[in-house]
C-alpha cells in the first residue's frame, strides 16, 4: 500500500513512562502533564507507568512497549541528569534502531534561554525503535512542557511540514517528507 501525504491529523497511540525513585501517581506532575498534553493534541494514551531509576527496569518497560503493535510513541520523563541514579539514556539508547540527535541538541538550545548553562547537564535523547518514536526528557515539569510545546507536539503531528515522525511509525500510511518547495 502506498503512503499518502496527510493534510489530516493522525492520532497516535502513546505511552508515558516516569522514571523516579520518589514519584507516585499522586505527585507525578511531569507524567501527568505529558498525559494532558498528548490528549489535548488529540492523541491516545495507551499506557502510563512509573518505574524506579534502574537501567534494567526502565529497559524492560520500554522493550515491552516497543514490542507492542498498538504503541507508536513513548514519552519518558526523568533520569536524564547527572546524578548517580540517573540512568535513562543508558537504559534506552541501546534499544534505538536510529538515534534522533537533533532532539537533544534542540532541547538544550531552547532550554538555554530558560535555564542558562545548566542545560549542559541535560542528557535528553530520542530515537526510533521498531517503528516507535521514543523521547526521553528531564523529570522537571517545566522541561517536559518545553519539550512537548516546542518540539515533540509538532513532530507527532502528521500535518507538520516539511517533515514529522508520523510517517516513520508503525501502522501509519503517511508519506515521509514533503518538498520544501
Amino acid at each position: 500500500m502506498s503512503k499518502q501525504k496527510s493534510d489530516v491529523f493522525s492520532a497516535l497511540n502513546l505511552a508515558v513512562l516516569t522514571v523516579s525513585d520518589t514519584r507516585t501517581e499522586e505527585n507525578d506532575t511531569s507524567g501527568q502533564l505529558l498525559v494532558e498534553k498528548l490528549k489535548e493534541a488529540g492523541h491516545k494514551l495507551s499506557d502510563k507507568k512509573i518505574v524506579i531509576d534502574d537501567i534494567y527496569k526502565i529497559r524492560a518497560v520500554i522493550s515491552q512497549w516497543v514490542a507492542d503493535d498498538g504503541i507508536q510513541g513513548i514519552l519518558v520523563t526523568g533520569g536524564t541528569g547527572f546524578t548517580g541514579r540517573d540512568s535513562t539514556p543508558e537504559a534506552v539508547t541501546p534499544l534505538f534502531d536510529k538515534t534522533v540527535e537533533g532532539f537533544g541538541e534542540l532541547f538544550r538550545q531552547i532550554s538555554f534561554e530558560q535555564i542558562g548553562t545548566s542545560t549542559i547537564q541535560s542528557r535528553a535523547v530520542a530515537g526510533l525503535a521498531n517503528g516507535v518514536i521514543i523521547f526521553c526528557m528531564p523529570g522537571s515539569t517545566n522541561a517536559c512542557r518545553t519539550a512537548w510545546d516546542d518540539i515533540i507536539s509538532a513532530q507527532l503531528d502528521s500535518r507538520q511540514g516539511p517533515c514529522n515522525f508520523v510517517a516513520q511509525l508503525k501502522k501509519t500510511e503517511i508519506e515521509n517528507c514533503r518538498s520544501r518547495g
